[in-house]
């Protein structure tokens, strides 16, 4: 399958002028890491641990097996595993095979790994025997005999009768040999994933090795990151930042902890047994930790950084972190099309930035623009857009989406609304450009109400969505997960905002919920929230 990329041929020059673009692949960084310290254990998962020889020995019989049944260059692979040793396995045997790697959610299911692997012409599949006690075979047995091009299954983590099993291909293959590998360039398309579809259908993103490097280097730097370091990811591994985090440890040599299910209990107890040092999450696992009961009886005193990012965190969360754990709470954004684009540093003063989603990396560029793509003046809320050699090739078939996102000189619109609100160029996220709320010709960006609604003692999560109204057109629906052992009315949260905000943004019915649709890097998937809420019906 071949691919067409929009990256401008000027910028692509100026990337590789400036260093950031080169020939290395990954796999030349794990065969280095292998020979100069092949003993060094690099990843763990809940079954075991591999070093780095291994690794790399292991990724190379995985190549040959997969080459062997039939899988070749160009070829497109989805993966959806869990956080195990098995995902960087596959997922760097691709590249010696010349292979195209699609990661995909755990959690999706048929309907959405349906429209996935059609789009994206994906010729294997690899699953699970199964995870969180759901049959992923069967699913993919479906979904190859609904789907022509997808020609094979092969499971990991268990013998199925019919399957290609991925524990058994390694096993039974002896390593690809150097000369029958596929070079693939660094400007080669070599991973691809879809959108978490917060705002509607997925778009298909495509990345090169030199689109993906720069962010890792950049934070590796900026965070300090060595072969001491020890991260614990339950950030899933299929998904970019997770991913992210596994490249983190390859480039640097260090080791990467993998929880293959978020429980706040669970990730306290792998923080104190291996001597976690550094953690990348959502704000939603924060506030999972922070509500632990067992938080206090944990050593967590190894922790030296703490990366929250994926949604913007309320910055009552933040306080309530920076007092109650260890280690530098940094606050991130970016995004699946761009790497990293800003964070805070260790530098900053907590008191000022905190709130905001720091400032722009040095490898990246940033302006806030109107909706004619003119920069807007500091201090106005405009689209945040992206420059820089971490931006993604571009979107794969969807010419609409590339002419909406990219600006005529290549800067990608991100979507996100927001503003800079210092002289040190530090950002605030306001809201999804889709996602303001519209109550009778008055917008507002929902988080300024839930940034409130966070202090309130009796709130884990909140949410606004505007629902469809005959008369407004919107009118505001707030969604509460209450703290244990408390429950709140919608005459008290009325009350509790009646003053701090215009009476046009306060809450017109509240549904009390078990859970909010996010996305497993944390975003809000507020259209998915509307739609249920709209079929619910109107609650006082």
């Amino acid at each position: 399958m071949t691919f067409t990329t929009i990256v401008k041929p000027g910028l692509a020059k100026r990337w590789r002028r400036e260093g950031h673009w080169g020939d290395e692949t990954f796999f030349d960084i794990l065969a280095r890491r292998a020979q100069s310290h092949p003993d060094r254990e690099m990843f763990v998962d809940a079954q075991e641990r591999i070093t780095c020889g291994a690794l790399k020995e292991r990724v190379e019989r995985c190549a040959a097996f997969l080459r062997r049944i039939g899988i070749g260059r160009g070829d497109v692979v989805t993966i959806q595993l869990p956080n195990r040793i098995a995902f960087p396995i596959v997922f760097f045997a691709l590249e010696l095979i010349g292979a195209i790697a699609n990661k995909v959610n755990p959690d999706f299911r048929v309907r959405e790994l349906d429209y996935i692997l059609r789009f994206s012409g994906s010729r294997a599949f690899v699953c699970p025997a199964s995870f969180k006690g759901f049959d992923y075979v069967a699913m993919a047995r479906q979904l190859r005999d609904a789907i022509p091009a997808l020609e094979h299954v092969i499971v990991a983590g268990g013998a199925v009768e019919g399957e290609w099993n991925l524990e058994q291909g390694i096993a039974e293959t002896p390593p690809l040999a150097p000369g029958d590998r596929v070079r693939m360039g660094a400007d080669d398309v070599f991973r691809m994933a879809f959108t978490s579809g917060t705002t509607g259908n997925p778009k298909c993103v495509l990345h090169s090795v030199n689109s993906t490097l720069p962010a890792v280097h950049q934070i590796n730097a900026d965070m300090g990151v060595t072969e001491k370091e020890v991260q614990l990811v339950w950030l899933p591994v299929c998904l970019n930042w997770g991913y992210l985090c596994l490249l983190q440890a390859i480039v640097s040599g260090s080791r990467a902890v993998l929880l293959e299910r978020f429980v706040a209990k669970d990730a306290l107890d792998l923080i104190e047994r291996e001597r976690v040092t550094y953690i990348a999450t959502a704000p939603a696992s924060i506030v999972a930790l922070l509500n632990e009961p067992g938080l206090a009886d944990h050593d967590v005193s190894s922790l030296r950084v703490v990366i929250t990012g994926g949604a913007s965190a309320a910055i009552e969360t933040i306080r309530d972190c920076q007092a109650r754990m260890p280690g530098h709470l940094i606050e991130l954004y970016g995004m699946l099309e761009t790497g990293f684009h800003t964070y805070t540093r260790f530098s900053d003063d907590p008191a000022k930035v905190n709130g905001t989603i720091g400032r722009v990396v040095s490898s990246m560029e940033l302006k806030i623009l109107d909706e004619a793509g003119q920069e807007v003046r500091p201090g106005e809320v405009g689209e945040i857009a992206a420059l820089g050699p971490s931006v993604h090739l571009g979107y794969h078939a969807n010419e609409a989406a590339n002419a909406e996102s990219f600006t005529a000189d290549g800067w990608f619109r991100t979507g996100d609304l927001g503003r800079i609100v210092d002289a040190a160029g530090n950002v605030e996220i306001v809201g999804r450009r889709k996602e303001i709320i519209n109550r009778g010709s008055k917008k507002f960006f929902p988080r300024e109400v839930e940034e409130i609604l966070y202090t309130h003692p009796a709130i884990m999560h909140a949410a606004m969505v505007g629902v469809p109204d005959p008369r407004l057109g919107e009118r505001n629906c707030l969604c509460v997960i209450p703290k244990p052992g408390q429950s709140v009315t919608l005459a008290e949260m009325i009350a509790y905002l009646k003053g701090q905000v215009a009476d046009y943004k306060l809450p017109e019915e509240l549904h009390i919920v078990e859970e909010l649709p996010f996305t497993a890097t944390g975003k809000l998937r507020r259209h998915v929230l509307a739609e249920r809420i709209a079929k619910q019906g109107i609650r006082r």
